[in-house]
């Protein structure tokens, strides 16, 4: 038996990445998990049918979608256990550049649907249960062009550590994960060659992380090793230096 048989997991932002990753880990390790996607439908499908676990389409920008997955989630899996908030938009802009559309955007995804998410999971999880949010280094490590995408992350941040105080009578545990440089199409996507090469110099294990490395400390978090450990956010950054 592997140490998260019989559990339930919901992981948004499963398809690719650091979400791809955790769906892996956690059904390696015993859980059964639903995960959401946003366009990707190709590459959800191949993660489903590698791990067993049931991919659905949701554009956290809409309620509606949410709701149709939290429902999915709740109707399919043998009780909510685990929910790893991944999923979220970049939108790097110069604070300058921000539009009203874009600042609207960006909290929908990045904030309102996870708040709605920790909402439903404090109302549906069993009993032991644990909330994971993926963050980012930069809510503490403020760079150019990350203004609103640092915001909507310490935002969910302070969620994690209220619903903490708030759900620990009943041995839930909610965290934060806050991945530094990580080897995924988003960071290649947001950063030219050049600084992906020089990254590892300011990290102390002076490499990239990948998203394995991130999916491990997510995996600790939800299973019974975990169980000591709440309303934190954790580093997972191969000891960058900044």
């Amino acid at each position: 038996m592997t140490v998260l048989s019989g559990k339930g997991a919901l992981v948004t932002g499963g398809s690719r990445g650091i979400g791809r990753a955790v769906v892996e880990r956690l059904t390696s390790d015993g859980a059964e998990v639903v995960f959401s996607y946003r366009q990707d439908a190709a590459a959800a499908e191949r993660v489903a049918k590698e791990t067993g676990a049931l991919a659905v389409r949701c554009d956290q920008g809409s309620e509606d979608d949410l709701a149709r997955l939290l429902a999915t989630a709740e109707d399919r899996l043998p009780g909510v256990d685990i929910l790893v908030n991944n999923a979220a938009e970049t939108g790097p802009a110069l604070i300058a550049d921000v539009t009203p559309e874009l600042y609207e955007r960006m909290f929908a995804v990045n904030t309102r649907a996870v708040f709605l998410a920790v909402q439903w999971a404090g109302r549906v999880m069993r009993d032991g249960g644990r909330i994971i949010n993926v963050s980012t280094l930069n809510t503490e490590v403020p760079a150019p062009a990350i203004a609103l995408y640092a915001a909507t992350k310490a935002a969910v941040e302070q969620f994690a550590k209220v619903a903490a105080r708030e759900l620990g009578g009943r041995g839930i545990t909610a965290n934060n994960v806050l991945p530094g440089a990580t080897d995924t199409d988003m960071l290649r996507a947001a950063n030219p060659p050049e600084a992906l090469e020089q990254a590892p110099q300011f990290t102390a294990l002076r490499r990239l992380g990948t998203p394995g490395d991130v999916a491990a400390v997510v995996a600790f978090l939800a299973g019974p090793d975990g169980r000591w450990i709440t309303g934190q956010s954790i580093r997972a950054t191969g000891g960058m230096m900044l």
